[in-house]
């Protein structure tokens, strides 16, 4: 008797059989629905993406190519945000920044989950000394603001793109090594994690079929939150001049050379300040609308 009702516990608590998963499934689109800012965000974060795919063919000009208009000139039919002090189309540079802005964004939170989210389910599992060398680690780095640690870390490896997504990516992981840390320690008291270890299951299936699982809800809310973080900290790196180095369109070192001529095109400051500003509450609140979707509170509502 005890053998089955340690089964039954093991299927309703770690996938909630299909019919529970079905049923949530409903209630979550249900609530995203009647969720406005989440489905705005949603749309802006796609648009986006499509943006950053299809930039060659949405884009009117090379964004890198000189004296393609007047330089300075306001709006025009052929240059709707105008042109820069090089001549450059400025929308064609925010089109093809997008691009640098979503790769540096989503390159560094999946550095960052490919790396936090082992090291946290290690970490909340076996406990021990194991735990106590992961989280010391952790807290060495917590001890350095996110953008400061980022600094130093390019400064030790040097300007450009790809060290950028390096330094976000790894200062970012510390976030998700104690997310899910926390979540795994909750997690194993449940009575559907000790009945799994009534029957014999594995570490790794302990680990991966019913921990872990349950544990996807806050790591995927914090991922999408950490891309418009990640988004903001290229712009300000760049804007320093230590992110993407030039001719390559980048909306924080665009902002920099804009700040010499806003009396004479504002435009130069309005469309890449625009964009950074349209990117990270996008992806806020699609963030927001994901947390509020796998709140427990409202899973019956």
């Amino acid at each position: 008797m005890e053998g089955v009702s340690a089964r039954v516990l093991v299927g309703d608590g770690a996938g909630g059989g299909t019919l529970y998963h079905r049923r949530r499934g409903m209630a979550a689109w249900r609530r995203l629905r009647r969720s406005p800012p989440t489905l705005i965000g949603g749309a802006v974060v796609l648009a986006l993406v499509l943006i950053a795919l299809f930039a060659p063919w949405v884009s009117p000009y090379d964004p890198t190519k000189l004296q393609v208009g007047l330089p300075l000139s306001g709006p025009s039919a052929g240059h709707l945000l105008g042109t820069d002090h090089l001549g450059r189309d400025i929308l064609s540079r925010v089109i093809f920044g997008t691009r640098i802005s979503l790769l540096v964004g989503g390159s560094a939170m999946l550095f960052a989950v490919s790396l936090g989210v082992p090291l946290g389910l290690l970490s909340g599992y076996f406990g021990g000394w194991l735990d106590m060398m992961i989280m010391r680690a952790v807290d060495v780095m917590l001890s350095f603001p996110f953008l400061i640690f980022a600094l130093l870390l390019i400064v030790v490896l040097g300007n450009g793109t790809s060290n950028v997504v390096w330094a976000l990516g790894v200062g970012s992981i510390p976030l998700f090594a104690r997310l899910v840390r926390g979540t795994v320690l909750s997690l194993k008291g449940r009575e559907f994690v000790q009945a799994a270890q009534v029957v014999g299951a594995s570490h790794r299936r302990l680990i991966f079929r019913h921990i872990l699982p349950n544990a996807l809800s806050p790591i995927i809310v914090t991922a999408s939150l950490l891309v418009a973080v990640a988004v903001i900290a290229e712009a300000s790196l760049s804007y320093l001049g230590l992110g993407t180095q030039p001719p390559t369109p980048s909306w924080g070192y665009d902002l920099n050379k804009a700040l010499s001529y806003l009396e004479v095109n504002l435009w130069m400051a309005l469309g890449p300040g625009i964009a950074i500003l349209l990117t990270a509450t996008a992806f806020n609140m699609l963030g927001d609308g994901l947390r509020d979707l796998t709140d427990p509170r409202l899973r019956n509502k």
